[in-house]
């Protein structure tokens, strides 16, 4: 059988792409930040699209304009402030107390500030880091090029908890130094502030602060040097038996470890920036009735260019290419219109469907949560299950019980004997307000908090589940959440 080529007509149906849809879908799945970028960037790439500020009155305009200058006619308004004539300042005024004298020994430093006054750092466009606070502290001390390159290794290999994350040996290689001039520099780092710094582990860093106070041979350096793992359980016991000291010793150096001292001393200086979150729809109750409104603040109002409209309209001495090129972004701006509009309409359709599913969680707060799976709200509001996914990622809500993501209220359900199926994040919840009520002298297991919630709520779960939730919580173990007396 030999091969060729042919060419064949088949008529056949799929779902494209287009370049519209695509961008549809893609403002669906912004938040609020990024919408407002999205927003900024297609007004200054398409000229056809233009910010709504409003309808203005051009004659008021320029009135506006030409009360800012000067008028020459008859008219013109003369000085109106009066002359004050020298015979009338008070005869007994000592002008000496007046006289310019300069004082070269003034300073405003020698003035004490408000404790409310900004910092000269406040004023500082980049936050000075840990690196940069040691950078400063280095330039102090008498090191030589050998030496700076040491430190700056050193410096560089520091994470943002303060801690060395690498060894001596590795620092000899990559500088190619030897031994003791790098354990001198390191030594130097470890004498800066703050107290602590450049340690390989906590039990290092706690010593070095302990160190910094005189205190090397307390009896809370034997405990952090020795007995971390102790002193995190909280097992007085065995530090009784293992540091021959009475408890009530044991108990007060403990304190003052925990209250004194700190097991990342870099993190203060942590140049991190703060992301804050901003709702991307508010949830308020008025007259015993759920109020939905969009966050609509700071966003611009688009709309068509009037210009290129009555260009296109009147087509005097315009080239094809360019008569193409303007109804081509005409319609780009008009479709980026209808795109944010139906995106806005999507998102309320979706708040107005969890509203109704989720009112008891609006009224009593997490407890309350009931099991929703997106299918749910996809139905109720005749959506596609991958629109729903879209509209409720990464977006944020402010309801009467404080802000939440959009997924926040889908669950999976808990099945209860005699009763409804529970969600989960309402069983996490429950699981928490237990541990915040609990006795910190005693505090709950996971076999005991199992065992409460089948008998005062009828949920009945395993131990294994208790701990997944507390971990997602990010809740300690009951070892280490007991406090002593």
């Amino acid at each position: 059988m030999a091969l060729e080529l042919r060419q064949q007509l088949k008529l056949v149906q799929k779902l494209v792409m287009t370049p519209q849809l695509r961008q549809a879908i893609k403002l669906l799945q912004l938040n609020r930040l990024e919408l407002t970028e999205a927003l900024r960037a297609e007004i200054e790439q398409n000229p056809a699209l233009e910010e709504d500020i409003g309808p203005y009155d051009a004659k008021e305009l320029a009135q506006g304009l030409s009360s800012t200058i000067e008028q020459t006619g008859p008219d013109t308004e003369t000085d109106v402030t009066e002359r004050v004539s020298t015979n009338e300042f008070p005869t007994d005024t000592n002008w000496s107390d007046y006289a310019n004298n300069f004082d070269s020994n003034f300073s405003f430093a020698k003035e004490t500030p408000p404790a409310d006054a900004p910092s000269q750092f406040d004023f500082i466009s980049e936050k000075p880091g840990l690196s940069s606070y040691l950078h400063w502290q280095l330039a102090h001390h008498e090191l030589d090029s050998r030496e700076w390159d040491v430190a700056l290794f050193i410096i560089g290999n520091l994470n943002r908890y303060g801690f060395l994350e690498t060894d001596i040996d590795n620092i000899i290689t990559q500088t190619s130094s030897d031994r003791d001039e790098v354990e001198y520099v390191l030594e130097v780092i470890q004498d800066l502030d703050p107290p602590g710094i450049a340690a390989r582990d906590v039990s290092e860093s706690l010593y070095l602060q302990l160190e910094r106070k005189d205190m090397a041979k307390s009896l809370a350096a034997t405990i952090v040097r020795d007995h971390l793992d102790l002193l995190q359980t909280k097992n007085y016991k065995a530090l009784v038996k293992a540091t021959g000291h009475k408890r009530s010793e044991i108990v007060r150096a403990i304190d003052y470890i925990t209250s004194e001292l700190t097991p990342y001393p870099g993190l203060p200086y942590s140049t991190d920036n703060t992301n804050y979150i901003v709702p991307d729809v508010y949830v308020h109750k008025i007259d015993d009735e759920y109020v939905i409104r969009l966050n609509d603040d700071d966003l611009p109002k688009l709309k068509l260019s009037g210009y290129y409209q009555e260009l296109l309209e009147t087509q005097g001495g315009l080239q094809k290419d360019s008569k193409n090129y303007i109804n081509e972004k005409l319609k780009s701006a008009e479709w980026f219109i209808k795109s944010i509009h139906q995106r806005q309409k999507t998102i309320y359709r979706v708040m107005e469907s969890l509203l109704r599913f989720q009112n008891d969680f609006f009224e009593h707060g997490p407890s309350r949560l009931k099991p929703l799976i997106l299918r749910d709200v996809a139905e109720d509001i005749d959506m596609h299950e991958s629109t729903i996914s879209r509209v409720t990622s990464n977006k944020y809500v402010h309801t009467p019980q404080g802000i939440y993501e959009l997924k926040y209220f889908f669950s999976t359900a808990i099945p209860r004997e005699g009763g409804d199926s529970i969600a989960a994040e309402s069983i996490r919840s429950r699981i928490q307000t237990m541990i915040q009520e609990e006795d910190k002298l005693k505090p709950l297991s996971d076999n005991a908090i199992s065992e409460k919630l089948a008998t005062e709520f009828d949920i009945k779960i395993a131990r294994r589940t208790v701990a997944k939730y507390r971990e997602q919580l990010k809740i300690l173990p009951v070892k280490h959440r007991r406090q002593s007396k």
